[in-house]
């Protein structure tokens, strides 16, 4: 490892820092609201936060040692990585219902639409 990025890497343990990434992001939208699939590889259920504040989602993780605290590297060229992206919220959205999957890595998060934003049929009637 060079002089500098021990220098840098030494800073980083000393001030408590990982590199603060954000996860690549696909979003759908169709009639029933909007879905987001992040790509967070490496983060475990127990380090990932999902809170709204206000009109924003904020998604947050770590991503975890896969040695824990038993061993230092003596090679790495990520040590820990904190995840982090927000989204503003539209008020069509019910904040309330919204329900998030981590899978294999990827996390869905399903931010439905109000009731009374969402097309209805309207039923036609004879006479």
């Amino acid at each position: 490892m060079s002089d500098k990025a021990t220098e840098a890497a030494s800073r980083e343990a000393k001030l408590g820092m990982a590199p603060v990434m954000a996860p690549p992001v696909d979003v759908y939208e169709d009639d029933s609201g909007i879905l987001l699939f992040a790509d967070m590889p490496g983060v475990s259920k127990e380090s990932l936060s999902i809170r709204v504040d206000g009109d924003t989602l904020l998604i947050e993780g770590d991503i975890e040692s896969a040695l824990g605290g038993e061993a230092e590297p003596a090679y790495a060229e990520v040590r820990g990585t904190h995840y982090r992206r927000s989204f503003s919220l539209s008020r069509e959205l019910a904040k309330d219902r919204i329900d998030a999957v981590l899978k294999d890595g990827v996390l869905r998060v399903k931010l439905p639409k109000a009731q009374s934003t969402q097309p209805r049929r309207i039923e036609v009637r004879v006479g």
